[in-house]
């Protein structure tokens, strides 16, 4: 096995993080809606939440909006909040001091509209907000704000997405934070992150104890053939310790077959499937006694047809150095399926890896033609079991168990 943990910014510089893209609630869809526009802006009373009322036939229907009017150093990542009785909004129309309008969606609950972007520093926004009532009745109301100065303290964000890509039916969405998120500032941030399925698909964020990842998942595998949008819209939004988010993030990306393989440690096989159905079964030697395999549901993360394992700087003389072909990570700590040579010998009767799959040449470049990031992998009777967010890890826990790390 090899033991190596990239910091998030190693690994921004290699281009394994993608752009970011958008949220969810606990079996809840974060879709946003689309609202009608109009035109327009008066402020109201100045350091207080804009309301507008009208009475009609039918009742009076009442409108309060956010930010206050004259409100100063709005984060950029304001959204419009909306709070109505008595009718609904019908329309949302933000403008800049130059008076182009900033496109954005309602959110699903109709709680607020978000632009599909952050807003610029240091810049007046003037906002319009129109009710309708049953009766037809409309009510207005309006305000401005000016947006803060670049943050002087980030947090940085990564996307394991990359927009345009085909992913496997076990890849999740993952996010990463630097430094990681507080338990407390967790909702805000969640509510920021949404994720859309096409075919629809119930889904959930759960977040690593350290706060330094959150996973999107379903209850079930994704659907062959789904297009998933993702917006991860923290750019400017305050995320703890006066920090706020660097960018927003997004990709829009597809899900492909289904290919599993499942790796049983008493029989030294894995076992192939597509679409549920057994392709090719592979004989393998995984680690050792001294360095075994984990157990437990993973993901491929990356792969790689040529590469150098090297841990004599974490080993030192005990340590090794192998040049080795068709790499497929599983875990952050260095477990892979990969081409071995030299146990193919083993390969189906024992054990002597460091903690890989090992399989031999001709499997492993078969399996890498075949897979695909994202691709389950399942590895049972080794002994030791695969700690949490070490990789890719939301599908080794019920989905009860995970959306216990939900922060809604």
């Amino acid at each position: 096995m090899v033991h190596l943990r990239r910091s998030l910014a190693a690994i921004m510089a290699l281009g394994l993080i993608a752009p970011l893209a958008a949220c969810g609630d606990d079996d809840a869809k974060p879709a946003f809606a689309d609202p009608a526009a109009t035109a327009s802006t008066t402020p109201g009373a100045s350091g207080a939440p804009v309301t507008e009322s009208t009475s009609a036939a039918g009742g009076p229907v009442t409108l309060t909006i956010t930010p206050a009017a004259d409100k100063k150093n709005v984060p950029v990542s304001a959204e419009i909040g909306l709070k109505v009785s008595g009718g609904e909004v019908t329309s949302v129309t933000l403008t800049d001091a130059k008076g182009k309008a900033v496109a954005g969606k309602l959110r699903e609950d109709g709680s607020s509209w978000v632009p599909a972007k952050p807003l610029k520093t240091k810049q007046t926004y003037a906002a319009k907000v129109v009710a309708t009532g049953s009766d037809g009745q409309t009510t207005t109301a309006n305000t401005t704000f000016t947006t803060m100065g670049a943050p002087a303290r980030e947090t940085g964000t990564g996307l394991y997405l990359f927009d345009g890509n085909t992913y496997g039916v076990a890849m999740p969405v993952v996010v990463e934070f630097n430094p990681g998120i507080k338990k407390a500032d967790r909702a805000a941030v969640q509510k920021r992150m949404f994720v859309e399925t096409s075919p629809s698909q119930p889904g959930t964020w759960s977040w690593t104890s350290s706060g330094t990842q959150a996973y999107y998942r379903a209850p079930d595998y994704w659907q062959t053939g789904t297009e998933m949008t993702v917006r991860i819209a923290v750019g400017g939004l305050p995320t703890g310790g006066g920090r706020h988010g660097d960018q927003d993030r997004s990709a829009k990306v597809k899900i492909g077959r289904k290919f599993e393989m499942k790796v049983d440690n008493a029989s030294k096989k894995m076992t192939v499937l597509q679409e549920d159905k057994v392709v090719k079964t592979i004989p393998v030697s995984l680690g050792k006694k001294s360095t075994p395999s984990s157990s437990g549901h993973m993901v491929v993360m990356e792969k790689k047809a040529a590469t150098v394992f090297d841990t004599t700087d974490t080993d030192g003389a005990s340590g090794y150095r192998t040049d080795i072909e068709y790499a497929q990570r599983l875990t952050w700590s260095g477990q892979y399926i990969h081409s071995a040579p030299w146990s193919t010998g083993a390969q189906g009767r024992t054990n002597v890896s460091h903690g890989c799959v090992n399989v031999s040449p001709s499997n492993a470049r078969w399996l890498f033609g075949k897979t695909l990031i994202g691709d389950p992998v399942t590895v049972k009777g080794t002994g030791d079991e695969l700690e949490y967010g070490n990789g890719w890890t939301p599908w080794d826990v019920s989905w009860e168990k995970f959306k216990e790390g939900s922060a809604l």
